[in-house]
């Protein structure tokens, strides 16, 4: 063998080894960018996130269309939120919470005595329980009166609006868990126990408007 003959192989090798370091490189860098272990997205679970998305931009829509006149106030949550979890007593100071009531659209309202626009739309709540209140619907008044349960009860009597259940919570637990910035506060709790609405102030509550919404929730 020449020396010419030897050589070229040994000329050849640092092309070769160029050519594995290139290799080597385009490997890492797809597997760097998630280009080679990146699954491909599931087409029934793509369908399924925008069918859910439509459905609750469209129950938003559905409550925004109908939150007119008294109502007008009113913020839809779109989506519908979860609401954290707080207890309080009824009238027989037994424990409750808002999941006691799944499977019903629940008005949940936060009241106290010395609060002048609670009393002003007591009897609206009410009226609105004696007009809806049974299996799909109750307005849940929550009390949060720190003189407990006498005091309230004789609220509710006073103005008119003692076949309200009586619910108290005389640690404000319930303002802290649905953040509300004063009273009253109401908010509108669908079937699966999720806000779907709130309302900051006192409103007409027995009106067709909120009858109308309420309707709505109940579908």
């Amino acid at each position: 063998m020449t020396r010419s003959n030897m050589i070229k192989p040994f000329a050849t090798a640092p092309l070769v080894i160029v050519i594995l370091l290139i290799a080597a490189g385009l490997y890492w860098f797809r597997v760097d960018t998630g280009k080679v272990e990146t699954p491909a997205a599931d087409p029934a679970a793509v369908a399924t996130a925008g069918q859910t998305q439509g459905q609750a931009q469209g129950q938003g829509q559905g409550l925004k269309a109908l939150a007119t006149g008294p109502l007008a106030a009113l913020l839809v949550s779109e989506p519908r939120k979860n609401i954290p979890a707080f207890t309080f007593k009824d009238g027989a100071g037994a424990e409750k919470s808002l999941a006691d009531f799944k499977g019903k659209v629940v008005l949940l309202n936060l009241w106290a005595t010395w609060c002048a626009p609670c009393r002003k739309e007591m009897p609206d709540l009410a009226a609105l329980q004696k007009d809806m209140g049974g299996p799909g619907f109750e307005v849940v008044a929550l009390s949060l009166d720190r003189k407990g349960l006498e005091a309230s009860a004789a609220f509710l009597k006073d103005v008119g609006a003692d076949n309200l259940a009586l619910y108290t919570d005389v640690e404000s637990k319930a303002l802290a868990a649905v953040n509300a910035l004063g009273l009253p506060a109401t908010l509108l709790v669908d079937k699966d126990g999720k806000e779907a609405a709130r309302l900051l102030g006192p409103a007409a509550w027995s009106s067709d408007e909120a009858k109308a919404i309420i309707r709505e929730l109940m579908k």
